[in-house]
Protein backbone atom coordinates (compact mmCIF):
# COMPACT_ATOMS: atom_id res chain seq x y z
CA UNK A 1 0.00 0.00 0.00
CA UNK A 2 1.39 2.92 -1.04
CA UNK A 3 1.14 6.51 0.65
CA UNK A 4 1.03 10.18 -0.36
CA UNK A 5 1.21 12.92 1.74
CA UNK A 6 1.30 16.81 1.01
CA UNK A 7 1.48 19.83 2.99
CA UNK A 8 -1.99 21.76 2.65
CA UNK A 9 -0.01 25.22 2.57
CA UNK A 10 3.08 25.99 0.99
CA UNK A 11 5.70 25.50 4.21
CA UNK A 12 9.56 27.14 5.33
CA UNK A 13 9.33 30.50 3.23
CA UNK A 14 8.79 31.17 -0.14
CA UNK A 15 12.48 31.18 -1.83
CA UNK A 16 11.50 28.19 -3.83
CA UNK A 17 7.30 28.41 -4.60
CA UNK A 18 7.36 29.69 -7.71
CA UNK A 19 9.01 26.13 -9.05
CA UNK A 20 7.03 24.29 -6.45
CA UNK A 21 4.13 25.49 -8.30
CA UNK A 22 5.34 24.89 -11.90
CA UNK A 23 6.21 21.24 -10.72
CA UNK A 24 2.91 20.15 -8.84
CA UNK A 25 0.90 17.78 -11.56
CA UNK A 26 -2.33 19.34 -9.83
CA UNK A 27 -1.45 22.87 -10.84
CA UNK A 28 -1.45 22.44 -15.07
CA UNK A 29 -1.91 25.75 -16.12
CA UNK A 30 1.27 26.92 -18.04
CA UNK A 31 2.47 30.40 -17.02
CA UNK A 32 3.62 32.14 -20.55
CA UNK A 33 7.34 33.39 -20.10
CA UNK A 34 5.76 37.32 -20.65
CA UNK A 35 4.93 36.44 -17.22
CA UNK A 36 6.72 37.30 -13.74
CA UNK A 37 5.02 35.45 -10.99
CA UNK A 38 5.56 35.46 -7.44
CA UNK A 39 3.04 33.62 -5.27
CA UNK A 40 3.13 33.46 -1.50
CA UNK A 41 0.51 31.16 -0.68
CA UNK A 42 -0.87 27.94 -2.72
CA UNK A 43 -3.91 25.90 -1.67
CA UNK A 44 -3.47 22.96 -3.55
CA UNK A 45 -7.32 21.61 -2.58
CA UNK A 46 -8.29 24.79 -5.08
CA UNK A 47 -6.56 23.81 -7.97
CA UNK A 48 -6.66 27.31 -10.37
CA UNK A 49 -7.02 29.48 -6.79
CA UNK A 50 -3.12 31.11 -6.33
CA UNK A 51 -4.08 32.38 -2.77
CA UNK A 52 -3.06 35.75 -1.23
CA UNK A 53 0.11 38.14 -1.70
CA UNK A 54 0.23 37.83 -5.83
CA UNK A 55 2.62 39.68 -7.56
CA UNK A 56 1.43 39.49 -11.64
CA UNK A 57 3.31 41.52 -14.19
CA UNK A 58 1.33 41.01 -17.48
CA UNK A 59 0.02 43.77 -20.36
CA UNK A 60 -3.49 44.22 -20.56
CA UNK A 61 -3.87 41.81 -24.14
CA UNK A 62 -2.72 39.00 -22.17
CA UNK A 63 -5.99 39.01 -19.55
CA UNK A 64 -7.62 36.40 -21.87
CA UNK A 65 -5.20 33.69 -20.06
CA UNK A 66 -6.55 34.08 -16.58
CA UNK A 67 -10.25 33.62 -18.20
CA UNK A 68 -9.37 30.45 -20.09
CA UNK A 69 -7.32 28.82 -17.54
CA UNK A 70 -10.08 29.85 -14.62
CA UNK A 71 -7.40 31.51 -12.90
CA UNK A 72 -8.07 33.72 -10.16
CA UNK A 73 -6.46 36.25 -7.60
CA UNK A 74 -7.83 38.08 -5.06
CA UNK A 75 -7.75 41.60 -6.15
CA UNK A 76 -7.05 43.33 -2.35
CA UNK A 77 -4.12 41.54 -2.43
CA UNK A 78 -2.55 42.50 -5.87
CA UNK A 79 -0.32 44.88 -7.13
CA UNK A 80 -0.45 46.21 -10.50
CA UNK A 81 2.11 48.43 -11.92
CA UNK A 82 4.70 48.69 -9.86
CA UNK A 83 8.52 49.91 -10.76
CA UNK A 84 10.04 47.90 -8.40
CA UNK A 85 9.65 44.82 -5.72
CA UNK A 86 10.36 44.09 -2.53
CA UNK A 87 11.39 40.36 -2.19
CA UNK A 88 13.32 38.66 0.29
CA UNK A 89 15.50 41.58 1.50
CA UNK A 90 16.46 42.62 -1.98
CA UNK A 91 14.51 45.40 -4.49
CA UNK A 92 14.13 44.28 -7.97
CA UNK A 93 13.19 46.94 -10.71
CA UNK A 94 14.28 47.25 -14.35
CA UNK A 95 17.48 48.65 -13.41
CA UNK A 96 18.23 45.48 -11.81
CA UNK A 97 18.53 43.84 -7.84
CA UNK A 98 19.87 46.10 -4.61
CA UNK A 99 19.77 45.30 -1.27
CA UNK A 100 16.21 46.34 0.25
CA UNK A 101 17.35 50.09 2.37
CA UNK A 102 15.93 48.68 5.37
CA UNK A 103 18.39 45.96 6.05
CA UNK A 104 21.28 48.42 5.21
CA UNK A 105 20.16 50.75 7.73
CA UNK A 106 19.96 47.65 10.28
CA UNK A 107 23.60 47.20 9.64
CA UNK A 108 24.73 50.98 9.79
CA UNK A 109 23.28 51.06 13.37
CA UNK A 110 25.35 47.67 14.21
CA UNK A 111 27.48 48.15 17.06
CA UNK A 112 30.53 45.84 17.53
CA UNK A 113 30.22 42.33 18.51
CA UNK A 114 31.34 41.37 22.08
CA UNK A 115 31.09 37.78 21.52
CA UNK A 116 31.93 35.01 18.86
CA UNK A 117 27.84 35.06 19.18
CA UNK A 118 27.51 38.24 17.93
CA UNK A 119 29.93 38.16 15.21
CA UNK A 120 27.81 35.43 13.51
CA UNK A 121 24.89 37.15 13.80
CA UNK A 122 26.43 40.15 11.69
CA UNK A 123 28.55 37.94 9.68
CA UNK A 124 25.15 36.22 8.57
CA UNK A 125 23.53 39.48 7.52
CA UNK A 126 26.47 40.67 5.84
CA UNK A 127 27.24 37.10 4.57
CA UNK A 128 23.28 36.66 2.69
CA UNK A 129 24.39 39.58 0.43
CA UNK A 130 27.73 38.78 0.03
CA UNK A 131 27.03 38.61 -3.90
CA UNK A 132 27.20 42.31 -3.65
CA UNK A 133 30.49 43.02 -2.07
CA UNK A 134 33.55 42.34 -4.00
CA UNK A 135 36.19 40.03 -2.11
CA UNK A 136 33.74 39.62 0.56
CA UNK A 137 35.61 35.74 2.37
CA UNK A 138 39.04 37.84 2.09
CA UNK A 139 37.75 41.20 4.13
CA UNK A 140 35.67 39.10 6.91
CA UNK A 141 38.52 36.76 7.29
CA UNK A 142 39.39 39.04 10.55
CA UNK A 143 35.91 38.08 11.54
CA UNK A 144 35.50 34.54 10.67
CA UNK A 145 38.54 33.58 12.61
CA UNK A 146 36.84 34.76 15.83
CA UNK A 147 34.44 31.68 14.75
CA UNK A 148 37.12 28.83 15.50
CA UNK A 149 36.54 26.82 18.53
CA UNK A 150 39.94 26.94 19.83
CA UNK A 151 40.47 30.43 18.86
CA UNK A 152 40.29 33.13 21.83
CA UNK A 153 37.48 35.96 21.17
CA UNK A 154 39.90 39.18 21.35
CA UNK A 155 38.68 42.19 19.54
CA UNK A 156 42.05 43.89 17.94
CA UNK A 157 42.19 46.51 15.01
CA UNK A 158 42.16 44.39 12.50
CA UNK A 159 39.22 42.70 13.62
CA UNK A 160 37.35 46.13 13.63
CA UNK A 161 38.61 47.32 10.31
CA UNK A 162 37.51 44.37 8.98
CA UNK A 163 33.70 45.36 10.63
CA UNK A 164 33.77 49.17 9.45
CA UNK A 165 35.04 48.00 5.90
CA UNK A 166 31.89 45.49 5.13
CA UNK A 167 29.58 48.15 7.00
CA UNK A 168 30.90 50.43 4.43
CA UNK A 169 31.08 48.81 1.22
CA UNK A 170 26.88 46.74 2.30
CA UNK A 171 26.06 50.68 2.77
CA UNK A 172 27.30 51.66 -1.00
CA UNK A 173 26.67 48.19 -2.63
CA UNK A 174 26.09 48.89 -6.38
CA UNK A 175 23.21 47.94 -8.20
CA UNK A 176 23.47 44.38 -9.64
CA UNK A 177 21.87 43.37 -13.13
CA UNK A 178 20.04 40.79 -13.92
CA UNK A 179 21.21 37.97 -16.69
CA UNK A 180 19.58 38.10 -20.17
CA UNK A 181 19.07 34.74 -21.57
CA UNK A 182 21.43 34.14 -24.85
CA UNK A 183 23.92 37.04 -24.06
CA UNK A 184 26.96 36.49 -23.53
CA UNK A 185 28.52 36.04 -19.86
CA UNK A 186 32.16 37.15 -18.83
CA UNK A 187 34.08 35.78 -15.67
CA UNK A 188 36.91 37.57 -14.37
CA UNK A 189 39.05 35.28 -11.77
CA UNK A 190 41.96 35.98 -9.37
CA UNK A 191 43.12 34.09 -6.95
CA UNK A 192 46.11 35.02 -4.57
CA UNK A 193 47.35 32.93 -0.94
CA UNK A 194 44.57 35.09 0.82
CA UNK A 195 41.91 33.14 -1.60
CA UNK A 196 40.03 32.94 -4.22
CA UNK A 197 37.56 36.01 -6.25
CA UNK A 198 35.56 36.21 -9.44
CA UNK A 199 33.21 38.57 -11.08
CA UNK A 200 30.31 37.56 -13.18
CA UNK A 201 29.33 40.24 -15.86
CA UNK A 202 27.07 40.43 -18.81
CA UNK A 203 27.52 43.52 -21.63
CA UNK A 204 29.70 45.71 -19.05
CA UNK A 205 27.72 45.43 -16.06
CA UNK A 206 28.14 43.19 -12.86
CA UNK A 207 25.91 40.29 -12.14
CA UNK A 208 27.51 38.87 -9.27
CA UNK A 209 30.94 38.92 -7.26
CA UNK A 210 32.28 35.58 -5.50
CA UNK A 211 35.22 34.81 -3.09
CA UNK A 212 36.19 32.73 -0.39
CA UNK A 213 39.18 31.93 1.47
CA UNK A 214 41.75 28.95 0.47
CA UNK A 215 40.99 25.74 2.33
CA UNK A 216 44.17 24.30 4.20
CA UNK A 217 45.13 22.04 1.25
CA UNK A 218 45.29 24.61 -1.38
CA UNK A 219 48.08 26.82 0.52
CA UNK A 220 50.73 24.64 -0.64
CA UNK A 221 49.35 24.78 -4.38
CA UNK A 222 51.66 26.34 -6.85
CA UNK A 223 50.15 29.94 -8.50
CA UNK A 224 49.36 28.05 -12.09
CA UNK A 225 47.16 25.53 -10.12
CA UNK A 226 45.50 28.36 -7.55
CA UNK A 227 44.74 30.55 -10.67
CA UNK A 228 42.95 27.35 -12.28
CA UNK A 229 41.53 26.89 -8.99
CA UNK A 230 39.88 30.25 -9.33
CA UNK A 231 37.90 29.58 -12.36
CA UNK A 232 36.63 25.97 -11.50
CA UNK A 233 35.36 28.30 -8.66
CA UNK A 234 33.47 30.74 -10.60
CA UNK A 235 32.53 27.61 -13.05
CA UNK A 236 30.76 25.80 -10.04
CA UNK A 237 29.21 28.62 -7.86
CA UNK A 238 27.87 30.22 -11.02
CA UNK A 239 26.80 26.96 -12.78
CA UNK A 240 23.02 27.85 -12.89
CA UNK A 241 23.94 30.86 -15.02
CA UNK A 242 26.79 29.52 -16.90
CA UNK A 243 26.12 25.88 -17.95
CA UNK A 244 24.95 25.40 -21.53
CA UNK A 245 25.55 29.49 -22.30
CA UNK A 246 28.42 31.19 -24.14
CA UNK A 247 31.15 32.39 -21.39
CA UNK A 248 34.52 34.00 -21.82
CA UNK A 249 37.25 33.51 -18.71
CA UNK A 250 39.67 36.11 -18.47
CA UNK A 251 42.91 35.71 -16.12
CA UNK A 252 45.73 37.25 -15.05
CA UNK A 253 47.99 34.06 -15.56
CA UNK A 254 48.63 33.74 -19.37
CA UNK A 255 49.72 29.47 -19.01
CA UNK A 256 45.82 28.94 -18.87
CA UNK A 257 45.44 30.31 -21.64
CA UNK A 258 46.92 27.37 -23.62
CA UNK A 259 45.33 24.84 -21.04
CA UNK A 260 43.39 22.50 -23.41
CA UNK A 261 46.92 22.02 -25.39
CA UNK A 262 49.34 21.42 -22.90
CA UNK A 263 50.23 17.60 -22.65
CA UNK A 264 52.24 17.39 -19.20
CA UNK A 265 49.17 18.00 -16.74
CA UNK A 266 48.85 16.74 -13.19
CA UNK A 267 45.81 14.80 -12.14
CA UNK A 268 44.16 17.74 -10.30
CA UNK A 269 44.71 19.41 -14.00
CA UNK A 270 43.19 16.91 -15.96
CA UNK A 271 39.95 16.49 -13.57
CA UNK A 272 39.35 19.96 -13.73
CA UNK A 273 39.73 20.16 -17.36
CA UNK A 274 37.21 17.62 -17.74
CA UNK A 275 34.90 19.73 -16.01
CA UNK A 276 35.74 22.54 -18.03
CA UNK A 277 35.10 21.20 -21.25
CA UNK A 278 31.16 20.94 -20.04
CA UNK A 279 30.87 24.39 -20.61
CA UNK A 280 30.94 26.42 -23.79
CA UNK A 281 33.42 28.45 -22.52
CA UNK A 282 36.77 29.88 -23.74
CA UNK A 283 39.65 31.18 -21.15
CA UNK A 284 41.96 34.34 -22.24
CA UNK A 285 44.25 36.36 -20.79
CA UNK A 286 44.31 39.62 -18.97
CA UNK A 287 47.00 41.63 -17.73
CA UNK A 288 47.37 41.75 -14.06
CA UNK A 289 47.77 45.44 -14.22
CA UNK A 290 44.34 46.40 -15.86
CA UNK A 291 42.51 43.63 -13.72
CA UNK A 292 39.04 44.55 -12.96
CA UNK A 293 40.03 43.65 -9.27
CA UNK A 294 42.52 43.16 -7.00
CA UNK A 295 42.67 41.74 -3.16
CA UNK A 296 46.03 40.71 -2.86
Amino acid sequence: MSLRLWFVMRSYGVANLQSYIRSDSRFDVVVPPRFSLVCFRFNPNKKHELGENLVLVAGIRDTHFFLENELYAKLSKCEFWLDEVTFLGHVVSAEGVKVDPSKIQSVVEWRPPKSSTEVRSFLGLEGYYRRFVKGFSIIASPLTKLLQKEVKFIWDDKCQESFETLKSLLTQAPILTLPIEGKEYVVYSDASHNGLGCILMQEGRVISYASRKLKPHELNYPTHDLELAAIMFALKIWRHYLYGEKCHIFTDHKSLKYLGTQNELNLRQRRWLELIKDYDCTIDYHPGIQFVFQFH
